[in-house]
């Protein structure tokens, strides 16, 4: 079996979770796809760099990112940092002849997406974003059936990723609410996610009609609150979509719903069927077949709950099937696909190209937003 080593740039919530994903996956999966080894991990500091190798099981720690791509026992860069050095990072990745794994959104525009979407289809090795919600049970069942004509024409959908933890007036700013860094807000956080998610569903965007806002225009400075700074990204975003296929679409993005969780759901409405979906409830996909008889009173109508609970496809083995599913498990089988990818020589899917594609789907909802108007997806 194969063995690659790992260097991993980045040790915040998002580095901790690739990190045990790598960690954990050969339980969950008999055979793996290969080996794999925690070389290196580079972080911005040296003491945070060697926390990060004590508690992740890494060999070295550095605050150099050059160091991880001149080790010839690494062939693998995670990349988990703020979204602004995401371009820099996976393109220096990729010349170097490194496979990539990169964690959404992709970077901060679309001149630098098709930059690394050129670099991705210069390269030889291999490459995907962690887009990890295309691999729970539940929304690979429903790709499958959209696939098979369950739903026949889709007439329209409607997708939303919510959550709070933007309420508090008094949190300090951070990277995520500056436009130099992060990007973009709700709209690059939460919105890349579903935008991605109903893209793999029902196919490409084809124009946007978008709203984004602020709700609290200054906060507190992390290094001194007694001063505040303004807020540039949004708290809430709102488009409407035209898919390719015609189907027309609401897709909703905020960190300002008031007692929410980790709320991301949709529903798809279509000629013979639908389907509904809810991240709080991830054991069940609800499906709603047209087709089915009528009478005697109602025959067989109503939305049915598919149990895909843990049922992901062979060869997982950890835990059971029947077992009640978990977030961090949906990060494992998205790793486990790249790694596939890399030990079979396949094709690379979520790649640096879908997420190249959504970044042009949240630019088009940032023109709109500032146009007041229709905008069109611009391809990559």
């Amino acid at each position: 079996m194969q063995e690659f080593g790992v260097g991993i740039v980045g040790f915040g919530f998002i580095g901790k979770i690739h990190t045990l994903s790598y960690r954990t996956l050969p339980l969950y999966y008999d055979p793996p796809p290969c080996r794999t080894k925690l070389v290196a991990v580079c972080t911005s500091r040296r003491e945070t760099a060697e926390t990060a190798r004590e508690k992740g099981g890494f060999e070295v720690a550095t605050t150099r990112f050059e160091d991880l791509l001149e080790r010839d026992d690494i062939q693998i860069i995670n990349v988990c940092t703020p979204n602004d050095l995401h371009r820099e990072q996976v393109i220096a990745a990729l010349e170097a002849g490194k496979h990539v794994y990169c964690d959404k959104p992709l970077c901060l525009s679309v001149a630098e997406a098709r930059e690394i979407a050129a670099a991705a289809r210069a390269a030889a090795t291999k490459h995907q974003m962690t887009f990890h919600m295309r691999f729970s049970p539940a929304l690979m069942r429903a790709r499958q059936l959209i696939e098979e004509g369950f739903l026949g024409e889709v007439y329209h959908f409607a997708a939303r990723y919510l959550h709070s933890g933007y309420t508090d007036p008094q949190r300090p700013i951070s990277w995520r609410l500056s436009k130099e860094r992060g990007g973009g807000g709700a709209l690059y956080d939460l919105g890349s996610h579903v935008i991605d998610l109903m893209r793999s569903l029902l196919g490409d965007y084809a124009q946007v009609l978008g709203t984004l806002h602020i709700f609290v225009p200054e906060r507190p400075l992390a290094e001194d609150p007694s001063r505040k700074g303004a807020v540039k990204v949004d708290d809430y975003a709102l488009f409407h979509a035209r898919m390719k296929s015609g189907a027309l679409g609401i897709v909703e993005a905020s960190r300002f719903a008031t007692g929410t969780n980790d709320e991301m759901s949709f529903e798809i409405y279509g000629q013979k069927g639908a389907l509904r979906f809810d991240l709080m409830q991830p054991n069940y996909l609800e499906a709603y077949d047209a087709t089915a008889p009528a009478e005697p009173i109602a025959g067989r109508r109503g939305f049915t709950r598919i149990e895909t609970v843990q049922r992901f496809p062979k060869p997982s083995a950890l835990p059971s099937p029947k077992l009640t599913l978990g977030w961090e498990r949906l990060h494992v089988a998205c790793l486990y696909n790249f790694l596939r990818t890399i030990a079979e020589d396949g094709a690379c899917e979520p790649s640096l190209l879908d997420g190249a594609r959504c970044q042009a789907v949240m630019a088009a909802v940032e023109r709109s937003a500032k146009a007041g108007g229709w905008c069109e997806v611009e391809g990559i």
